[in-house]
């Protein structure tokens, strides 16, 4: 039960460590030297894998990549999550799903990709369950093997009256507040060259060769293929060839599609460092624009 609920909610997205759950619940199987109860406790883990995935799954079915929007929302690093996941899936297909839940935050969003693209569910379900059962395999059987040294970091955490929940929460805390800080931090460095709508307007008025740069994913581009009139596809994929062909001196103005700017913050942070003199990210980005009643054109997306 322990594994089902600490996989299930890992699953769906609840900041739970689920990892850290299935090594300690390995380590008291061993003790219970039962092998109809380990084989129970890995089905039940695998249970609450699939359900939590297929809930995102349909999820993804059913609102398309409009769920992405939700989860750049939620997510501690939106936009960097979402473009890496959309990216690694446009290469290698529902096949991610066997290695994405070794990374973390990329199995959050493959999944409802997946839901959104073409993929077949029974696809999804071969994939799913190998990938979920690989990794929980690992989870319990590191338990398994160490479980000596985890009884002893136990014990010890009881001798100071310490438990494993609060040092599972102390972690989860630290680790978020690292990662906030990290984000408000590059933000804070690109707030003052950062552009808004009306301030892109008068510019584009007034210097007609300011160049205008999309880094949304391509398939956050074939969900709303539609661009800032005038503007320039940048592929992060292929970066540094495409750096080479800007303009070094002229305004360039980077924007995605989430409702911050991380990414084109991060574009706009590299760019400058390779010397690139006027580079600012659009507040809001394209949703921004289109919420002010801008222009925006239709995008010819070839196959």
């Amino acid at each position: 039960m322990v594994a089902f609920l600490g996989v299930f909610a890992g699953a769906i997205g609840l900041p739970v460590p689920a990892m850290p759950t299935l090594i300690v619940v390995g380590a008291t199987l061993v003790a219970a030297r039962d092998p109809t109860l380990i084989v129970a406790t890995f089905l039940g883990a695998l249970a609450g894998a699939f359900l939590g995935d297929a809930v995102w799954f349909l999820t993804g079915r059913r609102f398309g990549y409009r769920v992405l929007d939700g989860l750049c929302r939620i997510s501690l690093s939106p936009d960097t999550c979402v473009r890496r996941a959309s990216g690694f899936f446009e290469k290698r297909g529902v096949k991610l799903l066997l290695i994405s839940r070794f990374i973390p935050g990329l199995s959050l969003v493959a999944i409802p990709i997946a839901g959104a693209g073409d993929t077949r569910f029974s696809r999804f379900t071969l994939y799913d369950l190998l990938g979920a059962s690989l990794w929980i395999a690992v989870g319990l059987s590191a338990g398994m093997l160490f479980y000596r040294q985890i009884d002893a970091v136990l014990a010890l955490l009881r001798q100071f009256g310490i438990g494993m929940a609060a040092v599972a929460v102390t972690g989860l805390v630290l680790w978020i507040a690292f990662r906030y800080v990290r984000r408000t931090l590059l933000l804070m460095r690109l707030r003052k060259s950062r552009i808004s709508v009306d301030e892109l307007s008068t510019l584009l008025a007034s210097d007609p060769g300011a160049l205008i740069v999309d880094v949304r994913s391509a398939i956050s581009r074939r969900d709303d293929p539609f661009v800032i009139p005038g503007s320039r596809l940048f592929d992060l994929a292929t970066a540094d060839r495409e750096l080479a062909t800007l303009p070094r001196h002229s305004a360039v103005i980077i924007y995605c599609s989430c409702p911050n700017e991380v990414s084109a913050a991060k574009v706009a942070e590299r760019l400058s460092k390779l010397g690139f003199s006027n580079v600012r990210p659009l507040t809001g980005g394209l949703g921004a624009w289109r919420e002010a009643g801008r222009e925006v054109e239709a995008l010819v997306l070839t196959t």
